[in-house]
C-alpha cells in the first residue's frame, strides 16, 4: 500500500495563502482507476471531502472550495499538492490527503486562519 505523509500546514491570516503536500512513497497514478482526494476535519465536526484528481488529470472540488483552491499533480516527486488562496476562518481544520490504493488516515497536516 502507497504511504502518504501531509506537510505544509500552519497559522495564516484570513485573506493568506498556504500550499499544502502529499508526498507518497510511490507513483499513485497508475491506472485510470487512480485517485488523490484532500479532506478536512476540523474540531468537533465531520470529516468533509475538499478536492481530488484522477489519473488523467481531471480535478473536482467542493463547493467551499472552488475558485481559492487548486490541486495538482507533480508525477516525478510523487507528490499531491493543494494550492488554498483566499483562506477563511473557516477552512481551520486539520488536512488529510487519501487515495484508493493507500492504507489508513494518516496524521494530516493543520491549518489554522486566524486574525
Amino acid at each position: 500500500q502507497v504511504q502518504l505523509v501531509e506537510s505544509g500546514g500552519g497559522l495564516v491570516q484570513p485573506g493568506g495563502s498556504l500550499n499544502l503536500s502529499c508526498a507518497a512513497s510511490r507513483a499513485i497514478f497508475t491506472s485510470s482507476f487512480s485517485f488523490l482526494a484532500w479532506y478536512r476535519q476540523a474540531p468537533g465536526k465531520q470529516r468533509e471531502w475538499v478536492a481530488s484528481i484522477t489519473n488523467s488529470g481531471a480535478t473536482d472540488y467542493a463547493i467551499s472550495a472552488k475558485g481559492r483552491f487548486t490541486i495538482s499533480r507533480d508525477d516525478a516527486k510523487n507528490t499531491v499538492y493543494l494550492q488554498m488562496n483566499s483562506l477563511k476562518p473557516e477552512d481551520t481544520a486539520v488536512y488529510y490527503c487519501y487515495c484508493n490504493a493507500g492504507g489508513p488516515w494518516g496524521q494530516g497536516t493543520q491549518v489554522t486562519v486566524t486574525s
